[in-house]
């Protein structure tokens, strides 16, 4: 069965999709994590440098970490298969 009037996307294309939105994705969530410290607390003053992530910022880091993955991932297939 032939579908009329349907493109068919190359391999190309959809890694270019998946480039570009592995990356507005990653840089989305890397903008919507809090900061870990303000600046007072790296000069000297009461405030923790280290802590652990909890919760939804825990969540965020991992998101984040995922969409790096894919977007190196993306590039690589990207580079390896031929076009």
């Amino acid at each position: 069965m032939k579908l009329v009037g349907v493109n068919k996307m190359s391999i190309d294309t959809i890694l270019q999709i998946l480039m570009i939105g592995s990356a507005v994705l990653m840089v989305v969530s890397i903008l919507l994590q809090q900061r870990g410290a303000t600046l007072g607390a790296g000069f000297g003053s009461s405030g923790e440098l280290y802590t652990t992530r909890r919760g939804v910022d825990k969540n965020l880091f991992e998101v984040t970490i995922i969409f790096a993955v894919i977007f190196i991932l993306s590039i690589l297939a990207g580079l390896l298969i031929p076009s």
